[in-house]
């Protein structure tokens, strides 16, 4: 292998044939057959799966409608997520798409796939580095490594410097040769150790599926039962059932019985909910790629922000120039800086390949208050003599014009050469002002003046240039990184929804806290903030190591005493990727709900770790293929738009799954008894299926779509429940009372069913302006419209031939009448004493 030479054409086939090549399929999501796999084999889809292909099997198809909800339920969920997947499909961490490598001696463009381990790359700004590596040289090389750290200062590495796949080149050029690639390169580790798959927690799906858990338990005996019990009211008995092959008909009672029992609709209504609001945000340019996403965002009391790429734009901003002539001078003396300096900035930042530092600079003087409208390109029209360009190495750059040298570069490089030329207070006042400014979390750079030319370093001809005697500070020039100017808005809204934010950043604590300040970041109760070194929290297991080398479990005796010292904390600086994770993991430990934004691949383990992971749209493709939501317009302000679309998910919800559950209640009430009695199943599932649409389905689906503004409150299922059971346990009692009363006066079955299902009808409407209150408007008119197409189903001779009823007769009518009132009454009776119970709460 030789040096600067590269790899040879036959050690890069030796390597490409042993598989050492960069070649890597980012898979940026689940694939279509573990989406479909997550959407089609649930518990619900279990029971009614079964259930139907009972009906199509002994029964009639109009009895099998309730299918349409398990494929409605199945197919939202399944579409919402792949169309997000799609959207991801295409990003990967590494988005250069060629690269230079030397070989035989020659530089070729290749592919960064080709790249093969040991090839020598050559580096240049503004492009990725395609692979870790070793730097063999470089020339004024500047590397921003904030994708994988969180560090939002430029690193320069010298020669022998590891550099990482992922980062990017900023200024300057270099030569490495490639130490890991492909799937060893540590950008890919990380990404595919947070890709480990995870399921956002939602509060709405798992109390429904701790309903359908307690259902499963009690269904099959049911329907055992209640197939049983049918059996034994055949002519014949269960015998003569058996022989007979009647004992088929006995199974669309059963299923009949299994299907009330189901909530089928919250489940679909819920996954509609989800994907309305999914759509409602993509309109906003917000990516949901789990639909329970958009609910746990209502939820969440802690939020942890990256600084960099989420409260920043990632860009640095010219802040000031200060003259330092006024040194000292009364804040009402200060002057402007003088035309000659802020040209000269202009021709020192105008390079071919500007570093971060030059190009904010040079923006900020485009500004028309500084420089005039054309300022900026007259300035740099100027030919200076000479000029040395910036150096990572010497921290400086440099122009000869008319007599004199500027040197713009590190301060305390040029203040150290001014001092040792001439020693007197300037340079100490200078200090101290560079000093003030770097509390502030400021980037300061100095500009130096010297009648002389810069020199050749001592015992280095021809090589390094060596700063000119007689320095003399001209002016300091401040930077700041760009604080999104939507931050301080949308920090104040969590502020004022009790949401408490924590700044988590690779960046020193003090500059984290200072941009923090500037966006609006407060301590608990608006106290000031506090600010910690991550490197002094204890170690826990699983942080600070190798991605995918463990499992990255930590313990809980760690996670507690970290949670414990991390609680009052706001700004966490020197963070790494993996202590990220452990933090999210040590809030979570302590009950907290936790949304985690972040935009570079150091973020991915903890947006996968958090209960809603946020990436900025603008950020690493890995990080937008963990996150549960992705910020396209990388506009932080769109968050406080997904806590509406939450709260509006949690609020309907919580309203219609009343009416589910209750029906719940009713139909697994009805069924026992029914199988106790052994008497005949009062219903056949296509009448259940007109009570469910008329008083759950049609005005639960316009229940879920209208807007509220309800602040999540914890205890969702508990108090859906302290309604639910005791309205249906009062529905399914007055149904079978007058199935009772109807059947000892001997009205005829038709007669029975029609009777039944209409009080069973009325003690769902009245459930239902229950759930609508307050009955204004459209609320008032949407009760009504289903009290009129019940009246309807009965009154038009087809449709109430197709669902088995009949035309009551008068003394029906009066039966049927009575015990709707007494439905109605108990029903309210429920709601009031529900009412006080928690105003006495």
């Amino acid at each position: 292998m030789t040096g600067a030479q590269g790899l040879s054409a036959a050690e890069v086939s030796d390597r490409v044939r042993r598989g050492l090549t960069n070649a890597y399929e980012e898979k940026t999501s689940r694939s279509v057959a573990q989406i479909l796999r997550a959407n089609l084999f649930t518990v619900f889809n279990a029971i009614l799966g079964v259930a139907l292909v009972l009906v199509l099997v002994f029964g009639h198809w109009a009895d099998a409608l309730f299918g349409i909800v398990l494929l409605l339920n199945t197919s939202t969920g399944t579409v919402a997520e792949i169309r997000a997947k799609r959207a991801l499909d295409r990003l990967a961490v590494l988005e250069t798409p060629h690269t230079t490598v030397v070989r035989d001696g020659e530089q070729q463009e290749v592919p960064v796939a080709q790249v093969v381990l040991d090839d020598v790359v050559r580096l240049r700004s503004g492009e990725q580095v395609p692979a870790d590596g070793t730097v063999l040289s470089c020339e004024g090389l500047e590397i921003d490594e904030s994708i994988l750290t969180g560090e939002s200062a430029a690193v320069r590495p010298a020669t022998g410097d590891r550099v990482m796949s992922g980062t990017t080149v900023t200024a300057g050029t270099g030569l490495f040769r490639a130490t890991a690639v492909g799937a060893d390169a540590y950008a890919h580790r990380l990404a595919r150790e947070a890709r480990r798959y995870s399921v956002a927690v939602s509060e709405l799906q798992a109390g429904t599926n701790r309903v359908l858990g307690w259902i499963s338990w009690v269904i099959v005996p049911v329907a055992l039962l209640l197939a049983w019990s049918q059996l034994r009211g055949e002519e014949g008995g269960l015998a003569h059932a058996l022989s007979s092959g009647s004992w088929s008909a006995a199974v669309v009672p059963a299923v009949a019985g299994v299907v009330g029992m189901v909530p089928q609709g919250l489940v679909l209504l819920t996954s509609v909910n989800f994907a309305t609001a999914a759509l409602a945000l993509a309109r906003r340019s917000v990516l949901v790629q789990e639909l329970p996403a958009v609910e746990v965002l209502a939820r969440v009391d802690t939020l942890c922000l990256d600084k960099t790429g989420t409260i920043t734009t990632g860009r640095i901003r010219l802040e000031q120039v200060c003259d330092l002539h006024d040194l000292g001078a009364p804040r009402s003396e200060v002057h402007e800086p003088a035309a000659e300096v802020l040209a000269v900035l202009a021709r020192l930042s105008g390079g071919e390949d500007p570093n971060a530092s030059a190009t904010a600079i040079s923006e900020g003087l485009s500004r028309p208050e500084l420089l005039g409208p054309r300022g900026l390109e007259v300035a740099r029209a100027a030919r200076p003599q000479a000029q040395v360009p910036f150096s990572s190495r010497r921290k400086w750059s440099a122009l000869r014009e008319e007599g004199t040298t500027w040197v713009l570069g590190a301060p305390e490089i040029l203040l150290d050469a001014a001092q040792v030329d001439s020693p007197g207070p300037l340079v100490e006042q200078v200090r101290q002002q560079v000093r003030q400014a770097a509390t502030t979390g400021a980037r300061v750079l100095a500009l130096a003046s010297s009648p002389h030319l810069w020199g050749d370093q001592p015992g280095v001809p021809g090589q390094e240039p060596a700063l000119p005697a007689g320095l003399c500070p001209r002016a300091l020039v401040v930077l700041s990184e760009e604080v999104r100017p939507d931050a301080a808005q949308t920090l104040e809204y969590f502020r004022d929804q009790g949401v408490e934010v924590k700044v988590i950043s690779g960046d020193s604590p003090a500059t984290v806290a200072a941009v923090a300040r500037r966006a609006g970041v407060r301590g608990p109760g608006g106290e000031e903030l506090v600010a910690v070194d991550a490197r002094d929290l204890p170690e826990v297991t699983g942080a600070g190591q190798d991605p995918g080398a463990q499992d990255g479990q930590d313990s809980a005796e760690d996670l507690g005493h970290l949670a414990q010292l991390v609680e009052p904390v706001t700004v966490l600086g020197r963070v790494t990727p993996e202590q990220k994770r452990s933090l999210v993991r040590a809030l979570r430990s302590r009950g907290h709900v936790v949304a985690m934004t972040g935009d570079g691949v150091n973020d991915a383990l903890a947006l996968k770790e958090a209960d809603l992971g946020i990436a900025m749209g603008n950020g690493a493709p890995a990080t937008r293929a963990v996150a549960r939501l992705v910020l396209l317009s990388g506009e932080f302000s769109a968050l406080p738009g997904v806590v509406a679309q939450g709260r509006r998910v949690m609020a309907n919800t919580e309203r219609i799954a009343s009416l589910f559950l209750a029906k719940t209640v009713y139909a697994s009430l009805i069924a026992v008894v029914v199988s106790a009695l052994a008497i005949s199943y009062p219903f056949a599932p296509r009448q259940l299926t007109i009570v469910s649409s008329l008083t759950i389905g049609v005005p639960a689906f316009v229940l879920a779509l209208a807007p509220s503004h309800q602040r999540y409150r914890p205890g969702f299922l508990g108090r859906v429940l302290t309604l639910a059971v005791p309205a249906g346990l009062v529905a399914g009692t007055v149904t079978l009372l007058t199935w009772t009363w109807l059947t000892l006066t001997g009205a005829p079955e038709a007669q029975v069913t029609t009777g039944v299902t209409l009080v069973l009808v009325a003690s769902g409407l009245w459930l239902l302006t229950l759930t609508a209150r307050p009955l204004l408007g459209w609320r008032l008119g949407l009760v009504l419209l289903m009290g009129v197409a019940a009246v309807l189903g009965v009154v038009l001779p087809a449709v109430r031939a197709f669902f088995l009823l009949s035309w009551p007769q008068p003394g029906v009518w009066w039966v049927t009448a009575a015990m709707a009132a007494l439905a109605v009454g108990g029903i309210e009776a429920v709601y009031l004493v529900r009412q006080r119970v928690a105003r006495a709460v």
